[in-house]
C-alpha cells in the first residue's frame, strides 16, 4: 500500500494580515504621541494670555524652556539647574547660531525668574528668545 500518493501535503503559511493591522495601529499611536511631544507643554505652567496672540505650528528642533511659578526650569520635560541650562543652550548655539527658544513663563511667576532665564540664554550667546502666550 502506498499512502503516500493519496496524500496531500501540507504547506505552513505565515499570516500577514493580522501582522500589518497591528504595525499600522502602532504607527497611528507613534505618529500621534510624537505629534504631541513636540510642544513640550508643561501641564502645570498657565502661560498669559494675549488678545492678538497666534498658535504657531511646532516644529522638529524647537527648543521650549518651561518656568514654573516657584522659579523652576524645565527643559525637555525635566527640571534642571541654571547651569545645566547654559551648558545646554551653548551646545545647541554652537551647533545652530540663530537657535530659537521659546520661554513659556507661568503667569504667576516672579518677574525675577523669567529675567534669569533670560539672562542665561544669553549667556549661552541665544539672541533669538520668543515668549509664549494663549
Amino acid at each position: 500500500m502506498n499512502f503516500r500518493r493519496h496524500a496531500k501535503p501540507e504547506i505552513f503559511g505565515f499570516q500577514i494580515a493580522p501582522m500589518v493591522d497591528i504595525l499600522l495601529v502602532l504607527l497611528v499611536f507613534f505618529i500621534v504621541t510624537w505629534n504631541f511631544s513636540l510642544s513640550e507643554k508643561e501641564l502645570d505652567v498657565k502661560i498669559p494670555t494675549a488678545t492678538h496672540s497666534k498658535e504657531s505650528e511646532a516644529y522638529v528642533g524647537q527648543v521650549v524652556v518651561n518656568v514654573k511659578t516657584d522659579g523652576t526650569i524645565v527643559f525637555n520635560r525635566k527640571p534642571i539647574t541654571a547651569e545645566e541650562l547654559v551648558d545646554k543652550l551653548r551646545e545647541l548655539a554652537k551647533l545652530y547660531p540663530d537657535q530659537a527658544v521659546i520661554l513659556r513663563g507661568d503667569q504667576n511667576a516672579n518677574y525675577k525668574y523669567i529675567v534669569n532665564v533670560l539672562d542665561l540664554c544669553r549667556q549661552a550667546n541665544i539672541w533669538n528668545v520668543a515668549f509664549a502666550t494663549n
